[in-house]
C-alpha cells in the first residue's frame, strides 16, 4: 500500500515537536535560550493578534512589494538578455553584483537615502531578482529548437519566437525562480527592519530581544517562517495551475 507523502511529513514533524519540547523543557530549561513550543504556543496566545497583525501586515507589504519589483526587473532584464545576446555578459555581471552585495552593508545607505518603507522594499527586490533572474532564462533557453525553426520558417523573427515559443517554455523555470524569491523577499524586508523602521517583524523581534522576552522572540521567528513557507507553497500551487505540463 502506498502511503501519502504528506504522512511521512507529518510524522516528522510530530517528531521534532516532540523532541523540541523534551530538549526545552531539559537540557535548556535552565538557560531557556531554547523554550519548549508549549511555552512559545503560550506567549503567542497572551500577546494575540491585536501585537502581531500590526507588525505582520507591515512586513509583508514591503516584502510584496519587494517581491513584485524585483522579479518585474528580472523578466524584463531576461527577455532582453535572451533577445540581445551582445549585452547578455554585462547584464548577468551587474545580476550578480546586485546578488552579492552584502545587504547588512547597503541598508543604513539605502534608509538614509530613501524615507519610508523604501529602503526595505529595495532590499526585497535585490534579494530576488538574480534567483528569478536565472530561472527566466533557463526556461527561455529550454525552448524546443524544432519549434523555434518552425516559426523561423513560417518568417517569425525573434520576436515571434519569443512570444510564440519561448516565453510558454520558460514558465516551469520561472515559477521554480518565483518560489525561492518569495521567502528571500521575506527574509530582505526583515533585515531591512533590523536597520531602521517602525513596525515590522524584525522590529518587533529587536524589541523582544532586548527585552529578553525569549519565547516572543521565538514566536516571532516561527511566525516569519511560517510566512515564508506559505508563499513558497502559493507560488509553487499557483504554478502548477499555469503549467500544468511541467508535472507530468
Amino acid at each position: 500500500m502506498t502511503r501519502p507523502r504528506w504522512l511521512y511529513g507529518t510524522v516528522g514533524l510530530l517528531a521534532l515537536l516532540i523532541v523540541w519540547e523534551i530538549v526545552g523543557r531539559t537540557v535548556f530549561a535552565d538557560s531557556r535560550a531554547v523554550p519548549p513550543p508549549t511555552k512559545i504556543l503560550s506567549q503567542l496566545g497572551h500577546d494575540g493578534w491585536s501585537f502581531y497583525w500590526p507588525n505582520i501586515k507591515a512586513t509583508l507589504s514591503e516584502a510584496g512589494q519587494g517581491w513584485l519589483w524585483g522579479n518585474a526587473i528580472a523578466i524584463v532584464l531576461a527577455l532582453f538578455l535572451v533577445q540581445f545576446p551582445v549585452i547578455e555578459r554585462a547584464g548577468m555581471q551587474l545580476a550578480l553584483v546586485s546578488y552579492c552585495l552584502p545587504v547588512i552593508a547597503i541598508g543604513p545607505v539605502l534608509a538614509i537615502l530613501f524615507n519610508g518603507d523604501t529602503s526595505k522594499v529595495i532590499l526585497a527586490a535585490i534579494s530576488v531578482i538574480f534567483t528569478t533572474l536565472v530561472g527566466m532564462l533557463v526556461g527561455l533557453r529550454s525552448a524546443d529548437r524544432t519549434s523555434l525553426d518552425l516559426v523561423r520558417a513560417y518568417g517569425g523573427g525573434k520576436w515571434s519566437q519569443l512570444w510564440k515559443i519561448r516565453l510558454r517554455a520558460s514558465l516551469p523555470s520561472l515559477f521554480a525562480g518565483l518560489r525561492i524569491a518569495a521567502p528571500a523577499a521575506m527574509l530582505g524586508a526583515i533585515i531591512g527592519e533590523y536597520l531602521g523602521a517602525e513596525s515590522g517583524l524584525g522590529v518587533a523581534m529587536i524589541n523582544s530581544q532586548q527585552s529578553f522576552a525569549v519565547e516572543r522572540t521565538w514566536g516571532i521567528a516561527l511566525i516569519a517562517t511560517a510566512l515564508s513557507g506559505a508563499a513558497y507553497a502559493l507560488t509553487a500551487l499557483v504554478g502548477r495551475t499555469l503549467t500544468p505540463w511541467a508535472a507530468k
